[in-house]
């Protein structure tokens, strides 16, 4: 199984508060202490404007694959076009567990623990990744209330 990083240019921002690498180290706790990690290859995909190119920009980063697992819309039409098998991933609980509501649990003050494996937990609080959480949303919401 190859995990795609994807956006992987883009951190620090509210959306994507975490480095490619940071994100990958998360997944690679979770995966490990399942004793998965050996099973998984990781790749990285920048985003480009051009999404025609997009397909064969993800094919000449990753190893060759079969079949690609997503629930983005674009993605999904994207690979479907270049002939991809593409299989969609039921989701759970939507409402609570989706970044964006995790990241705006933490940026409010709110519990969010139980919402992330505790490896996950556990890395935001040993290199203050809900603290930088915090700080990206205030600085979010400063930049919004300037633009009014």
């Amino acid at each position: 199984m190859v995990i795609v990083i994807g956006s992987s240019q883009r951190s620090h921002e509210f959306r994507n508060p975490f480095t490619a690498g940071e994100r990958l180290e998360m997944i690679a706790a979770v995966l490990r202490s399942r004793k998965l990690l050996e099973k998984v290859q990781f790749a990285e995909l920048p985003d480009i404007e051009n999404h025609s190119l997009w397909v064969p920009l993800l094919r000449s980063l990753t190893p060759r694959f079969d079949m690609v697992f997503s629930n983005d819309a674009l993605s999904i039409r994207l690979l479907k076009e270049n002939g991809i098998r593409v299989q969609e991933v039921p989701l759970l609980r939507r409402d609570e567990l989706q970044a964006t509501e995790i990241r705006h649990r933490i940026a409010s003050g709110k519990k969010w623990e139980h919402l992330v494996p505790k490896e996950v937990a556990e890395y935001l609080e040993e290199t203050k990744g809900a603290e930088r959480i915090r700080e990206l949303f205030a600085q979010q919401e400063t930049a919004n209330d300037k633009k009014t």
